[in-house]
């Protein structure tokens, strides 16, 4: 999987930037417009405001696509909160570089951006880590349940094509009574993954919109073939082995497994909540400010970023205050 998508030249995200959006593949809070940036500012700018105004500070964006959301939260800060703004440095984390190159392009007018391939090495700072629809995309083991045992799908080759093949016994999938065949995701590098971003951060926060459940539901008995889906030109699929690369491929988050992963590092994470809840609480006073001459458009935003119809129940937020 890691591969697949990650690939410098063959990944699937190596290919393009126009995989995001109604033309695109798939389809993000981002592509509804400027507002979820909007907001996403406003939320950094309350924790900053919080932790004393510090300066300097950073925000890192893993994962920034062609930057059209890093230039929403940076225009908005600017607006907001100036002294903010002139302590700020928005760093970017992002190996691929046609990626490296769009966001560059993107965020021209913005002299505080800074873009490196990876989070390690970073002298920390105060301030914010956070990635839209990143955790989905961490890649993860595919594991079927035989015999009574857990044991790990591999991928072979048969006739110049991929294949699922059986793999061993795989000691990391969940407890409780399932059914023989029963096929799910298991993503064991969480730690892995937040290690170099706790390390960039004195002290400040982790935020994560995605889609996923926690592990009670993740791992529901009736959940019999797991979340594993591909998606092209917004349709999706089962099968990650057909035309690798071509496709992205994702699995839903296990929330639970993430914040215990983040708690074992000495993170703190919050509660699990949806994105309607999460957004409505941030945008209150820009809403309150709107009575009287309301903003048709901001408003249509805020309808599809929140409405449990569209985007609002099917997206959860992970905070995890990280305290060094």
């Amino acid at each position: 999987m890691e591969t697949t998508l990650y690939h410098p030249e063959y990944g699937y995200y190596a290919k393009g930037i126009r995989q995001v959006g109604r033309a695109g593949d798939f389809f993000t809070s981002v592509s509804v417009g400027p507002l979820f940036g909007r907001l996403l500012a406003r939320r950094f700018l309350k924790w900053w405001q919080g932790a004393g105004s510090p300066a300097p500070w950073r925000i890192m964006e893993i994962g920034a696509h062609d930057g059209t959301l890093a230039g929403d939260i940076l225009g908005e800060i600017l607006v907001l909160d100036p002294a903010a703004f002139a302590g700020l440095e928005y760093l970017i984390s992002e190996p691929l570089p046609r990626l490296q190159t769009a966001q560059r392009e993107t965020l021209a007018a913005f002299p505080n951006v800074r873009i490196v391939d990876q989070p390690e090495g970073l002298s920390p700072l105060p301030g914010i880590t956070f990635g839209n629809e990143i955790l989905d995309a961490l890649p993860f083991h595919v594991i079927e349940r035989t015999g009574g045992e857990w044991r790990e799908c591999l991928v072979g080759l048969k006739d110049d094509g991929f294949i699922w093949t059986p793999g061993g016994i795989f000691p990391d999938g969940p407890e409780g009574d399932f059914r023989e065949g029963y096929r799910t995701e298991v993503r064991t590098c969480f730690a892995d993954f937040f290690k170099p971003l706790f390390a960039s951060l004195t002290h400040g926060l982790l935020i994560w919109p995605d889609y996923g459940y926690e592990h009670s539901d993740y791992y529901h008995p009736d959940r019999t073939d797991g979340t594993l889906r591909t998606f092209s030109s917004h349709q999706a699929g089962e099968n990650p082995l057909d035309a690798p690369g071509s496709a992205d491929i994702t699995a839903h988050v296990d929330f639970t497994a993430a914040a215990e992963a983040a708690a074992a590092l000495g993170g703190v994470p919050s509660a699990t909540r949806t994105q309607s809840a999460w957004l409505t609480d941030i945008a209150r006073d820009l809403l309150l400010s709107m009575e009287g001459k309301p903003d048709v458009s901001l408003l249509r935003q805020f309808q599809t970023l929140t409405h449990p119809a569209h985007l609002g129940s099917r997206f959860h937020i992970l905070e995890i205050s990280w305290n060094g």
